[in-house]
């Protein structure tokens, strides 16, 4: 949990707003299977087949957690599993599956310490378990696979080892029965709820060299990301995002309530001012600030010590970590760094 929200929750623990900062961060701590869901997305609609493989437990040291998913689609990979030393079983598996239209079940354990005397241990000393789901089997999908990554909501998966599948998001659900042995690993564990949260949002207000840089890195972290700019200059800045050229700060925080990290940057003092003082009249969780200590201060000043009191809990100035380095490229990896640190801290609490 955030300072902003252990400070309100010690205020007023049942608050609207001590509930409402908590709930934010039920959303993707890390990974990005944005690209694995387009991939199934594409395949249903191509009529290309495909399995999708989904971690169901590990057990000491593995690449993935349990949720990860991976697709094998038209002899192509979306998604790992591993470093790539599982991959091709993983992909002979599946295979199999799509031909034989039902479920199977992968165990893979690198745990033995025969295995790696003999040479024959994979990268890491772990267990996997893994379902792999013939795409073909799952009429209907494509409307929830489509929801989750539109954002804002999280993709509920359920499986038990009859086959019963369900997939849940937003409201809407579909259930299929598809054919089946159950695996002879289950050891007394007979069915499986798999949560896949929301992907977190950042919202830039205002834009300079290093914002499609930043833009990129995040999509590629798996941010949801929105830019609000009104200058013409900096008109080609959002290609990665949602671009809002026509609001400004407040109207455009107003229309993104599920925004999780701002970011002023508008290397424009007067621009950054009206920012900071939209964002303290909400509750951003994070605010970061890009300029050195120095202007930073030179802005706090002109705001009311009202405004000053809300952002100090929750604001990052100079945002990002000193990383070393200068120009558009450092200060884009030192911002997407210290987001990616904070939503994992965020996420655990």
């Amino acid at each position: 949990m955030t300072s902003v929200a252990n400070r309100l929750a010690a205020n007023d623990p049942d608050s609207a707003a001590a509930r409402g900062l908590q709930a934010r961060f039920d959303f993707l701590r890390t990974g990005n299977p944005g690209p694995v869901l387009e991939a199934v997305v594409r395949a249903i609609h191509d009529d290309a087949g495909g399995t999708l493989a989904m971690v169901l437990e590990t057990e000491g040291s593995t690449y993935a957690d349990p949720g990860a998913m991976a697709v094998f689609a038209d002899e192509t990979q979306t998604g790992w599993l591993s470093g790539g030393c599982l991959e091709p079983e993983l992909a002979r598996r599946a295979a199999l599956a799509n031909a034989g239209g039902r479920v199977e079940w992968l165990e893979i354990d690198t745990r033995d310490d025969a295995a790696l005397f003999s040479g024959a241990a994979l990268g890491c000393r772990g267990r996997l378990r893994v379902a792999l789901l013939p795409l073909r089997l799952m009429p209907g999908a494509v409307a929830l696979f489509d929801a989750w990554l539109q954002g804002g909501a999280r993709l509920d998966h359920r499986l038990d080892v009859h086959g019963h599948l369900m997939l849940a998001v937003d409201g809407r659900s579909e259930r299929w029965h598809v054919p089946t042995a159950a695996p002879d690993w289950h050891e007394g564990r007979s069915d499986w709820s798999l949560l896949l949260p929301r992907p977190p949002e950042a919202c830039l207000l205002g834009a300079g060299p290093e914002t499609p840089i930043l833009l990129r890195m995040l999509g590629e972290l798996g941010w949801r990301s929105t830019l609000c700019d009104r200058r013409p200059r900096w008109a080609g800045a959002g290609l990665a995002a949602d671009c809002r050229r026509d609001a400004p700060a407040a109207e455009h925080l107003d229309s993104r309530p599920l925004c999780d990290a701002a970011l002023v940057m508008h290397h424009d003092f007067e621009l950054d001012r009206d920012a900071l003082e939209a964002l303290a009249k909400g509750e951003v969780p994070f605010v970061g600030l890009l300029g050195p200590p120095r202007r930073r201060d030179d802005l706090l000043k002109l705001l009311p010590p009202a405004s000053r009191d809300a952002l100090r809990p929750r604001l990052h100035a100079p945002v990002g970590m000193d990383l070393g380095g200068k120009g558009p490229e450092a200060i884009a990896l030192s911002i997407a760094a210290q987001l990616q640190a904070w939503r994992n801290a965020a996420g655990a609490a």
